[in-house]
This record gives C-alpha cells, sequence and structure tokens, in this order.
C-alpha cells in the first residue's frame, strides 16, 4: 500500500512538474515554427537545443563553427574520393545536357561584362547603379529594335526584288557570254539548281521547313540572351563579390587584382570590337550605294556582324561583298576587294589602335591560334570570346606562374 501510494505521488509530482514546466515552444533552441510542440521527451536532443540556445549571440546567430573532420582517417579519404569521382560525373553530364543553355548564359555573362565600363562610367559621375543600368539596358533595346525598325522594310523590299529578278538572273546564268553566266558554268550552279528543284520535293519542303525553325530558334536564343545580359548587368557587383568569397582569404587581395584587370580588359574589348565592326558597316553601306551596288543594306549588316569574328571575319566579309558587286562590273567588283584591303590595312594599324588601344595585349600568333581555336571548340561564338580568353591566360601566366617557375 505504502509503494502504491508513494509511486501514485511519484506520478502526481511529475505531472506537476510538466504542467509547470516552461513552454518549450519558446525556450531558446527551438524554432518557433518547426515540429512544434517540444518537450523533455525528446531527450538527448532536448539537451542539445538548451545548449544551442546558449550558444547563439548576435555576431553568431546560428552558433559557432564546430572543429573540422578529420580528413586523414581511411573512412574519410575513401568517402572524399567516392564523392569527389560521383560530383565529378555528375557535372559532366549536367554540361553535356544543358550545354546549348550553359552557351547562352556565357554569351549574356560575356556581354554583359563588355557592358560594364559603361555602367561604370556613368556610376563614377554620380548616378544609382539601378539607374545606370536601366539606361544601359534601354539603350542597347532602343538600338537594337531600331535596327530591326530600320532594316526590316528595306530588307523585306530588297527580298522582294531579289526574287522579281530571280527569272533574269536564271536568264543569265544561262547566257555563257555574261558575266554571271560564265561564272556559273564554272561552279555548275545551274545544275545544282535543277537538281534542288526536280529532287524530291519532300526534301525542299523539309529543307525551308528546317531553315524557318532554325530562324525561329535563332530569334529565340537571341531574346534569352538579351534578357540575361540585363540580368548580369544588374547584379554583376554580388556575383563579383561571391566570386572573390570562394578564394581563400590568404589570395584574396592577388586574385582581386588580377580578376578585375581581366573584367577591364574583356570589357574595353567588346566595346571596341562593337564600335570597329559599326564604322565598317557604315563604311561599306556608303561604298554601294556610291557606286549602286545591290542589296547595299543586307550586305552592310552582314559585313557588321562578320567584322566581329577577329581576323577572318572581315576578310570573309570582303569576299561575299565583292562577289556580289561582280554584277555590277568587274571594275566595281575589283575597286570593292581593293577598298577592302585598304580598310583592313587602316583597321590593323589605325582603328584598333586607337580605339582598344593596350587594352588587350595580345602577340600576332596567339591571336591567330586562339581564334581558330576557339571556332572549332564553339564555332563563331569560340572565335568572338577567343582573344579576351587570350588576353586573360596570358595576363595570369605573367602575373601568377611565370614568376612562380622563375624562383623555382
Amino acid at each position: 500500500m505504502t509503494a502504491t501510494t508513494g509511486g501514485r505521488d511519484d506520478t502526481e509530482e511529475r505531472a506537476a512538474e510538466r504542467d509547470h514546466a516552461p513552454d518549450r515552444s519558446t525556450a531558446p533552441g527551438h524554432h518557433p515554427r518547426v515540429a512544434l510542440p517540444h518537450s523533455e521527451a525528446e531527450g538527448p536532443i532536448a539537451e542539445a537545443e538548451r545548449t544551442a540556445g546558449h550558444a547563439t549571440d548576435d555576431d553568431h546567430p546560428l552558433g559557432e563553427p564546430g572543429r573540422p573532420l578529420n580528413r586523414r582517417s581511411p573512412f574519410m579519404i575513401g568517402l572524399i574520393g567516392s564523392a569527389g569521382v560521383a560530383v565529378t560525373a555528375g557535372l559532366v553530364l549536367i554540361v553535356v545536357n544543358s550545354w546549348s543553355a550553359l552557351l547562352l548564359i556565357g554569351v549574356a555573362l560575356f556581354l554583359a561584362i563588355g557592358l560594364e565600363p559603361a555602367v561604370s562610367a556613368l556610376v563614377r559621375r554620380g548616378v544609382r547603379r539601378s539607374l545606370a543600368v536601366t539606361g544601359v539596358a534601354i539603350l542597347l533595346v532602343v538600338v537594337v529594335a531600331g535596327f530591326l525598325a530600320a532594316a526590316i522594310v528595306p530588307l523585306a523590299a530588297q527580298a522582294g526584288a531579289l526574287f522579281a529578278r530571280a527569272p533574269a538572273i536564271l536568264q543569265d546564268l544561262q547566257n555563257r557570254n555574261s558575266v554571271l553566266g560564265g561564272l556559273g558554268a564554272r561552279l555548275q550552279i545551274q545544275q545544282r539548281i535543277e537538281q534542288l528543284v526536280s529532287g524530291n520535293g519532300s526534301t525542299l519542303v523539309n529543307g525551308v521547313l528546317g531553315a524557318g525553325v532554325a530562324l525561329f530558334g535563332a530569334l529565340a536564343d537571341s531574346v534569352v540572351v538579351l534578357v540575361l545580359t540585363v540580368y548580369f548587368l544588374a547584379s554583376l557587383p554580388s556575383i563579383r563579390v561571391l566570386a572573390y568569397r570562394l578564394v581563400p582569404h590568404s589570395r584574396r587581395p592577388r586574385v582581386i587584382l588580377i580578376g578585375d584587370e581581366v573584367l577591364a580588359k574583356v570589357g574595353a574589348y567588346v566595346l571596341g570590337n562593337l564600335l570597329i565592326s559599326a564604322v565598317i558597316g557604315v563604311a561599306t553601306f556608303i561604298w554601294l550605294e556610291i557606286f549602286h551596288v545591290p542589296y547595299a543594306l543586307a550586305l552592310s549588316v552582314l559585313v557588321a556582324l562578320l567584322d566581329l569574328v577577329p581576323v577572318v571575319g572581315s576578310t570573309i566579309a570582303g569576299i561575299i561583298v565583292a562577289l556580289v558587286a561582280l554584277s555590277v562590273s568587274w571594275p566595281v567588283a575589283l575597286a570593292t576587294v581593293a577598298f577592302y584591303v585598304v580598310y583592313r590595312f587602316l583597321e590593323d594599324y589605325l582603328l584598333v589602335p586607337k580605339v582598344m588601344g593596350r587594352a588587350v595585349n595580345v602577340p600576332d600568333t596567339v591571336t591567330v591560334v586562339s581564334v581558330l581555336i576557339g571556332g572549332v571548340l564553339l564555332g563563331v561564338v569560340g572565335a568572338l570570346v577567343a582573344i579576351p580568353v587570350a588576353a586573360a591566360v596570358t595576363m595570369v601566366l605573367r602575373e601568377a606562374v611565370f614568376p612562380r617557375l622563375d624562383r623555382a
């Protein structure tokens, strides 16, 4: 009887203690919106939560980091090694499956870095960064929209004129005495057109549909790149800070100096390349209008786009324009070739040094090799980014690798 009474008393005493115990849902170490109600029945977790509540302060609201794990133990070595292999395989798989998206992201980031000098120039003059980014973005959209508005109507008219002249062009191809007929006979252009028309109709239709799909995809990719460029440009300071936070504290100042110099070189190269391409586009339009070469606007736009590709872009553009100038006369075609030779000389020895200065200081051999390798790996995009990438690699070698090798 006594034992029973004592047991009943102990039970009642515990119930009273629970009734008068502090509210665990508001005790330190508990989150008020996670797994309520809290109680002492959690055992070791409740004790750890009490310790966690006393381990927080204003400087460390989530507590101070504990001691690192012993990475030299056999288990940790094997675990880290297998995890490294799995992560590497996963990254390779992600890159392969999302290569097209990653390429668009890379192009957008490259363009954002190229437009950053304009934004920074406005910020240095007292403009808030948000307003500076908005102004540059609006200017970019206005330039693109204005180009399309000014080019679509003439391009459509010239395309219609080309379609209307198609019978006359075919007649010239059949005339062996004409310039176009002689060139067509050597290249067998008429035979190829007849084979294409008289061949399988479905092949021609599929080719036209494929061209339409490719054009729509190119327009969609351009819109995506434009939007991502604006986003990257707006958040470039936070991206820069995050990238430098990944560098150890002891090496961070040196990496900041080298990294900012690389970003400045890339920005100067992009802006300079766009300016030089605009110059050759305007010069081409004026030249073709003077000699009444057809499709002047379309050809000048094509020349400006091709000139963005270093080393070979302007040469290919000159060949295309000279071939079209053959429709006027041989002297006009030869004069067009001479025009592009003179312009290439002025671009290499006057425009590039004046516009870009020493921003991208890359030897000529490295320039040619980097453009060829970039073109093989990534096509036109690789050729566009080859020179600034080569400049960045050259500067890192000169500032970090070569001095260490000289001291070894």
